[in-house]
């Protein structure tokens, strides 16, 4: 990172559809505070710096400015892309568009996959060929690469994706028709398959490589514009980009890596959540991200996120780089409740969205939604946002009375209750998707529930898995945003190493990862990290001879023995798949390598516990399994550290409403966190 003079101020920025969140830490005191303004689609730089005003940040002693993009995300989702050119080895031009041949709706005969990023009248070819083995068979046919370079130019494409077969033994030829490329189009970024995604598997590596090169022009404008408006304001270190691996990527390694950023603000959020559950002393834990449209459900293990390399954006078009595990459905507060042609009542993935949004918001909706029936229920007020926005319960009672209450002939609270419900089944499955299914067990976790609506459903969605403790943090609704204030500089690398794991001696597998600890060294000193601060972290990818799909297992720091490998396999295999087949020959498929650059952490504002009973003389009606309770009302700002009260009870906040149940008790902790005890 550069070298300044001493500065006392972070700032996180996590751009959303809606609103852009900005929190504010002081690293003297660990003190935060917030600051919500409306997003700019059209450009999300105006939505960050109008946060900056409004929350009158002095740049100039600003220490980190860390953000969250949903640049590239968008670019994808909407396809609204600058137009863009893949050059492959000759034959190989459709790679991309036949992919693996496979569909998301297997059974749905008429519904057809997307079409490539790039489409196939600008995917050229070129001859040149590599043997599995690296082998140079044919150089690259540098005359038909230059004439190829000089048509790119002429349809003006503002970035290539070079895909050459095999090219993961030996990037020769692809560095070549890049060094060409550049000497024609010295501006246009290029991409090579090589450097984004050195691994076997064509069809992941072209596709990786492609989603790299169509997101870099509008993700490489950008972040220049926004590194430059902050410089301008007086802003003197690096403008960290979060990434879905879960770490930070300064502007020097954007160009290269452009699609990394691709799902950036749900990363945000999953590394907030397990450095909250961290926090509170819980080592597993499971986010629980509830907003407007949707909820994204994360976990941690043993203090440890996890991690995938199966994602996309569109299905059919991976992207391979690795990205902390998250899954999202439709439900949220917007998510709308429907009668199905059975005669069940459903919830969601139809929203209402931020606008006209549900129906208390007074802007013409008139379907039940979450949030309706949370009014109704009395789990809600009347006032969100610090008075920002007032809801209507007449309207809300209104929407549930006609979606639900009279089709299904039912009490309105009861049919108030009934969405909840299936609102709160959908989300508890989500989990169980993620946990049981991967062979954790809820029990053994804490959930960390945040985001517009997460602390409503919070404790509903523990007491379904019996979760014991449901951990509530001091601004749910930024949460996220805080998660960019919590990361280091992060980098992935991995290179092929196919091979007999019982014949492969330990120095031939030191030797690969030291290579690939060479390129880290080097990529993050290219990005200002001094070498005390970089900690690198190994990994094998192992399979059973036969398998097609690798698990990743721990390596140390000298690797000294393989059949500790093996054991490590055989036992993640188990934990993973429930089962072990220790009798079975191993293979290995790829090493890996995280390279991280430790950011200076400022900590959390501390305060002094002191046990007490806070008392309120507001209360209201709200509705739990079939009755009307009455419940406490809080001020979330009047709680301090060492509070206790025993549910029901309502906490209310300026971007977040606490549900506490009846027979649960909450606690407020030295870090404001509130901490719901679920009873059995």
């Amino acid at each position: 990172m550069k070298d300044v003079d001493m500065k006392n101020t972070r700032v996180a920025v996590d751009v959303g559809g809606t609103f852009t969140d900005v929190v504010i830490m002081d690293e003297t005191t660990g003190a935060i505070r917030i600051e919500k303004t409306s997003s700019t689609p059209d450009d999300p730089m105006v939505a960050i710096l109008n946060g900056i005003d409004q929350g009158g940040i002095d740049l100039s002693e600003v220490s980190m400015f860390s953000h969250g993009t949903t640049v590239a995300t968008n670019a994808l989702i909407t396809r609204n892309l600058a137009r863009s050119a893949m050059i492959c080895t000759e034959g190989f031009r459709d790679v991309v568009e036949i992919r693996r041949a496979n569909k998301e709706d297997l059974w749905d005969t008429y519904k057809d996959v997307a079409k490539p990023y790039i489409p196939r009248r600008d995917r050229l070819t070129v001859r040149e060929c590599v043997d599995v083995n690296g082998t140079v068979l044919e150089k690259l046919d540098e005359k038909e690469a230059l004439r190829i370079a000089h048509v790119l130019k002429k349809r003006k494409v503002a970035s290539v994706a070079v895909c050459f077969m095999n090219s993961y033994t030996n990037g020769a030829n692809e560095e070549r028709m890049r060094d060409i490329l550049l000497s024609v189009m010295p501006d246009v970024p290029v991409s090579i398959s090589s450097q984004v995604l050195p691994e076997i598997f064509e069809h992941e590596r072209f596709s990786t490589t492609m989603a790299n090169a169509v997101v870099s022009p509008s993700v490489v404008d950008y972040v220049a514009r926004l590194e430059g408006k902050l410089a301008d304001g007086g802003y003197e270190r690096d403008l960290l980009l979060l990434h879905t691996g879960g770490g930070v990527m300064t502007p020097a390694s954007v160009k290269d890596f452009a699609a990394r950023l691709a799902g950036s603000g749900i990363a945000a959020g999953a590394i907030a959540s397990r450095f909250i559950g961290n926090l509170c002393g819980f080592d597993n834990s499971i986010g629980f991200d509830m907003g407007g449209t949707s909820t994204d459900v994360s976990l941690v293990y043993e203090g440890k996120s996890r991690v995938t390399k199966d994602w996309y954006i569109e299905y059919g078009y991976p992207i391979r780089f690795p990205s902390i595990e998250v899954l999202t459905i439709g439900a949220g507060g917007g998510s709308l409740a429907w009668k199905d042609e059975g005669g069940s009542l459903r919830n969601g993935p139809q929203s209402a969205g931020a606008f006209p949004g549900p129906a208390c918001y007074k802007n013409g909706n008139e379907v039940a939604t979450n949030t309706d029936a949370n009014v109704v229920l009395g789990r809600l007020g009347t006032s969100l946002a610090g008075g920002k926005i007032t809801l209507d319960p007449a309207l809300a009672e209104a929407s549930v009375r006609e979606t639900v209450a009279e089709p299904f002939g039912m009490e309105l609270h009861e049919a108030a209750e009934a969405v909840v419900a299936v609102a709160n089944a959908n989300m508890a499955n989500a989990v169980r998707l993620l946990s049981i299914s991967r062979g954790y067990d809820p029990r053994d976790f804490a959930l960390v529930a945040f985001g517009g609506a997460g602390a409503l459903h919070g404790a509903a969605i523990a007491k379904e898995l019996s979760i014991p403790t449901v951990i509530i943090p001091p601004n749910p609704g930024v949460t996220s945003a805080l998660g960019c204030l919590l990361v280091d500089i992060q980098h992935d690398f991995s290179d092929s190493f196919m091979a007999a794991a019982a014949d492969t001696k330990p120095e031939d597998l030191e030797a690969a990862f030291e290579r690939l600890e060479a390129m880290a060294a080097d990529r993050l000193k290219h990005e200002g990290v001094a070498p005390k601060d970089i900690v690198m972290q190994r990994t094998v990818e192992m399979m059973y001879q036969g398998q097609w799909r690798a698990l990743a297992v721990s390596a140390p720091s000298k690797v000294t023995d393989i059949e500790a490998l093996i054991d490590g396999f055989h036992s993640e295999h188990q934990r993973e798949f429930n089962f072990r087949r220790d009798d079975a020959p191993v293979s290995i498929f790829r090493v890996g390598l995280t390279a991280t650059g430790m950011v200076p952490k400022a900590e959390l504002q501390k305060h002094e516990v002191r046990k007490n009973k806070p008392k309120t003389d507001k209360t209201r009606d709200v509705w739990f399994d079939g009755k009307a309770h009455t419940a406490m009302i809080f001020e979330r700002e009047n709680l301090t550290a060492g509070a206790t009260f025993d549910g029901p009870a309502i906490v209310e906040q300026f971007d977040s409403t606490t549900v506490i149940p009846p027979n649960t008790t909450a606690e407020v902790d030295q870090y404001m966190n509130i901490l719901i005890r679920v009873q059995e």
